[in-house]
């Protein structure tokens, strides 16, 4: 028990002295779950650069115009002679789209000629693109069932039979999700998730590896090879009592934000421990692989770094190849992101989230036994290297003793 208390306390003040691993571990997440909120606060693209060229300055073509400048995601930017270069143009102002009104554009509907409106839009920014034309369409879609309704009204027909001819049947289109289409909602959880993991992995990375490293390993752990499991828990228990912290700090960044709280907490909290203890132990299970902490890091940033691009959250799973979705299946974030959609953005019940669950709690086994063995096999080596026994658990140092060092002539030397 002794000697527990020790290492229990040797290893938070590992985590505690370590300047590098606290600004990682716990002033980034502040910093991105800041930075990422406020970025994406507004929760919607409004003021959208979009130019506007009328080339026919009619009462129709003005009105168009005002329809356009009226609605809100978007700013107009109004030419009345054509650039000449759109291409330049479009890049010079930043805008998402431009709209050419085609010259005798009144006369032409006056005539049933059916003008053509262009549109291009500038897809190098697939989300400004798509809120621009989402308004775009929706206020030429407007505007042309309001002048086909008032030509057959000049006809003689009534309004409403007007619009019943103009629309032979109703559409009702009814958002589920995220009715405000609000990307604050959207992408601030499934960012915050990616920055725990990243931070976790950071900080597992160099626990073991730095430990064996500086042999300090051998002196502090000597006599306790065969209780690998105590062992692994130690070093994780700093990561654990301070990602509480994190997941804190978010929950209440969260409240700031106005991000949804899910119904069901304690399922939330759950799904979120099985996951930090995942995270853990994949870091662990590297850590005690590859020996050296620079290289244990790089090894786990390149699992971790691309983890948010496959994890099926913005692009879906079913359009990658298999190779990538049994690779994206081994990454702990993979099937929380997807639990976490269903709980903060759909608002789902519990049941559904059950085997995400199931699948973190795999992977945190598979991951825990492949380390556990990997320790056992280490220490092993190790303490046979230094012909060092349970005997020597007399000699580990304990919070009396801590500078005691283990007297054996292979280990001096």
């Amino acid at each position: 028990m002794k000697q527990i208390k020790y290492l229990l306390k040797r290893e938070f003040r590992l985590f505690l002295t370590n300047k590098t691993l606290i600004s990682v571990f716990l002033l980034a997440p502040v910093f991105y779950a800041l930075l990422i909120g406020f970025t994406y606060q507004s929760g919607k693209v409004e003021n959208i650069p979009v130019i506007v060229v009328n080339h026919d300055n009619t009462p129709l073509s003005d009105q168009l115009l005002e329809m356009l400048q009226d609605s809100k995601p978007l700013k107009i930017l109004s030419y009345i002679n054509e650039p000449a270069n759109l291409k330049d143009e479009t890049i010079k102002t930043e805008a998402a789209a431009m709209i050419i009104i085609p010259e005798r554009f009144e006369a032409m509907m006056l005539q049933k000629k059916y003008p053509e409106v262009n549109v291009y839009v500038n897809t190098s920014n697939v989300l400004t693109a798509n809120f621009a034309t989402k308004a775009i369409q929706q206020t030429l879609g407007t505007f042309s069932a309001g002048a086909e309704i008032k030509a057959l009204q000049k006809k003689g027909m009534n309004a409403d039979l007007a619009k019943t001819q103009f629309e032979p049947f109703k559409a009702n289109y009814i958002t589920l999700f995220n009715t405000t289409s609000n990307y604050l909602i959207f992408m601030w959880p499934a960012m915050m998730a990616v920055v725990l993991q990243q931070v976790i992995l950071l900080a597992m990375a160099v626990s073991f590896s730095e430990e064996f490293k500086r042999e300090s390993f051998i002196k502090d752990f000597a006599g306790k090879e065969k209780y690998a499991v105590a062992v692994m828990a130690i070093k994780c228990l700093p990561i654990w009592v301070f990602a509480n912290f994190n997941i804190l700090f978010f929950y209440l960044c969260s409240l700031y934000f106005k991000i949804p709280v899910p119904d069901n907490v304690w399922n939330f909290f759950l799904i979120t421990a099985v996951f930090v203890v995942a995270a853990t132990n994949l870091g662990v299970l590297v850590s005690i692989v590859i020996p050296d902490a620079l290289k244990a890091t790089q090894y786990l940033m390149v699992i971790a770094s691309p983890a948010f691009i496959i994890s099926g959250f913005t692009w879906p799973t079913y359009a990658m190849p298999e190779f990538i979705k049994n690779f994206t299946a081994i990454i702990p974030l993979t099937p929380y992101l997807e639990a976490l959609k269903i709980m903060v953005v759909q608002n789902g019940s519990a049941i559904l989230t059950k085997k995400y669950l199931v699948h973190l709690l795999i992977l945190g086994w598979v991951y825990f036994i492949i380390g556990w063995i990997a320790l056992k096999i280490k220490i092993h080596f190790l303490f046979k290297k230094y012909n060092i026994s349970e005997d020597y658990e007399e000699q580990i140092p304990t919070e009396e003793n801590p500078n005691l060092i283990i007297n054996d002539e292979n280990f001096l030397n």
